[in-house]
């Protein structure tokens, strides 16, 4: 269990991280943006600076599963990249199924970037799984 207070939460991809952020208390999230990935490598200073600015209590990562529940090469590299962030910035993570994210955000109608209303909703999943 996490202590009050924000959570960003990312949707990770190998050209585009989704970035959100929350407040576990009100269990609202809002997009943030999209960073540039290459080969799914962020550039770390652009996190850094999301990191300083909200300086958020956990992080939230989506972990794309199979339908069957099993791991995909996709999952690895977002477990690879949950633990990057940890290491880098010592805040703890949660990995979030996140199946389905990508399709539900295309419902929604709005201007912000699909990747970010994904990671909206991954940290939305995860703060009603708490």
């Amino acid at each position: 269990m996490i202590k009050d207070g924000l959570v960003m939460a990312f949707d990770f991809g190998t050209k585009k991280i989704g970035v959100a952020i929350g407040q576990s208390v009100t269990g609202t999230a809002n997009p943030l943006g999209v960073l540039k990935a290459r080969d799914g490598i962020p550039d770390w200073r652009e996190i850094q600076q999301l990191i300083n600015q909200w300086q958020p209590a956990h992080l939230v990562i989506g972990l794309p599963l199979n339908m069957d529940d099993s791991a995909s090469e996709m999952s690895m590299r977002a477990e690879k990249f949950a633990r990057r962030l940890t290491g880098r910035f010592n805040i703890p993570h949660t990995t979030v199924d996140e199946r389905l994210s990508s399709f539900e955000a295309k419902q929604y109608q709005t201007t912000d970037p699909l990747d970010a209303i994904a990671a909206k909703l991954i940290l939305e999943t995860y703060f009603r799984s708490r």
